[in-house]
């Protein structure tokens, strides 16, 4: 399908980060799917190539490129020519956010330059084992001692948790309000932070993700994000370009599990005649590519509302709903469609089936999903009772 949001300067830059995925982040992915972690090195080579925070000013020494477009490109070739346990966008497009919008001059001053260089590499930190998608019930907390915050508690699910060197950490700083919380920048060395395990999970398996512990942490007043007290409407602020980050990626993987598949249709024969012969092949694939089509296309139009900054949190939520119920569709359909094939992990499409898992979890589960957009149709139990 031809995309019509993009232009050409577009489609050079997309050439450009197709040769840094293939050339840099491809032919290592096995390595470091078998070692759990991505080595640090990558995001360095990235910065060098200026592919982290495309958007940051220029003054820090981004590009100042304000196309959320090309942000795009990168989150597509990534997934396909990379590999999805890099992950750059929760670096550039998830955590980096956070301090360049609500950090002060001094802040920005001191961090962003090694954010955008690979230097430091990000992460951000709710998730707790008791508290999951209802970010109100987080317990880790933060005393003010005057000139500096306490922190305690415990995070985990915590991707980047063991590479992280800047992280955002969500914690309650008054414990009379279910929503206040503060962001605090807890940065690698800092006395009473400790990394726990590296978790072992069904997918992503070159992606790190982590316990992490705080123990008395002195965080100093410089490294609060905003208003101690906001951090629950700062958390609500971002959530939609996340959203959206998501549905680019489960596209992508799924488009790139629709190719591999019809290649494989084409090469392998059942009775004689190749299996995309059959008329059940040829059927699932034709009701995958007329889906795949029609949800890129709504997809690439709230990437244009983003730029004109107009995306919703409601119509960030439909498209990742209906992007990762789709990607899990595909992938489902893909494997079958490869036999005993798709069960072996030599196979792309065996390993890309377990790292799809997650999509329609993380960020919001599909339940959540449906109940922003539910409650956004007035479809709200305190205001219908």
């Amino acid at each position: 399908m031809r995309r019509l949001i993009f232009e050409s300067e577009h489609e050079q830059f997309r050439d450009s980060v197709i040769r840094f995925m293939q050339n840099e982040v491809g032919p290592h992915a096995d390595r470091w799917r078998e070692a759990g972690i991505v080595d640090r090195e990558i995001y360095r080579k990235a910065g060098a190539q200026g592919l982290l925070c495309t958007w940051a000013d220029e003054k820090y020494g981004g590009a100042g490129i304000d196309d959320f477009r090309f942000e795009q490109i990168i989150i597509e070739e990534n997934m396909r020519h990379g590999d999805i346990g890099f992950y750059i966008n929760l670096h550039s497009n998830l955590v980096a956010p956070y301090i360049a919008k609500l950090g002060n001059e001094e802040q920005k001053s001191r961090l962003m330059p090694g954010i955008i260089s690979g230097e430091a590499i990000l992460a951000v930190a709710m998730t707790e084992p008791s508290t999951g998608s209802d970010l109100a019930g987080i317990k880790t907390s933060a005393q003010d001692r005057g000139d500096h915050w306490l922190l305690n508690g415990a995070k985990t699910y915590i991707s980047n948790g063991i590479l992280g060197d800047v992280i955002v950490v969500a914690a309650r700083t008054d414990p009379k309000s279910r929503h206040g919380l503060g962001l605090f920048l807890v940065e690698r060395g800092m006395e009473g932070f400790e990394r726990g395990r590296k978790l072992a999970k069904m997918g992503l398996k070159a992606q790190d993700t982590a316990e992490l512990f705080f123990s008395d942490v002195k965080v100093p007043k410089a490294n609060v994000l905003g208003e101690p007290t906001q951090g629950f409407a700062y958390l609500a602020r971002f959530l939609a370009q996340e959203r959206l980050v998501g549905a680019i990626g489960f596209m992508a993987t799924a488009q790139t599990a629709f190719d591999l598949t019809l290649d494989y249709v084409k090469q392998r024969k059942a009775f004689g005649k190749p299996i995309g012969a059959f008329q059940n092949s040829r059927f699932v694939m034709a009701q995958m590519r007329a889906e795949l089509d029609a949800l890129q296309t709504y997809v690439d139009q709230l990437v244009l509302l983003h730029n004109a900054g107009q995306l919703t949190a409601e119509d960030a939520s439909s498209a990742k709903l209906l992007c990762s119920e789709l990607e899990g569709r595909v992938m489902d359909a893909c494997v079958q469609l490869h036999g005993g094939a798709g069960y072996m992990e030599e196979y792309r499409i065996s390993r890309m089936y377990t790292d799809a898992r997650i999509s329609r979890i993380f960020a919001g589960t599909s339940e959540i999903m449906k109940e922003i957009i539910g409650r956004s149709l007035g479809l709200d139990e305190r205001k219908l009772s």
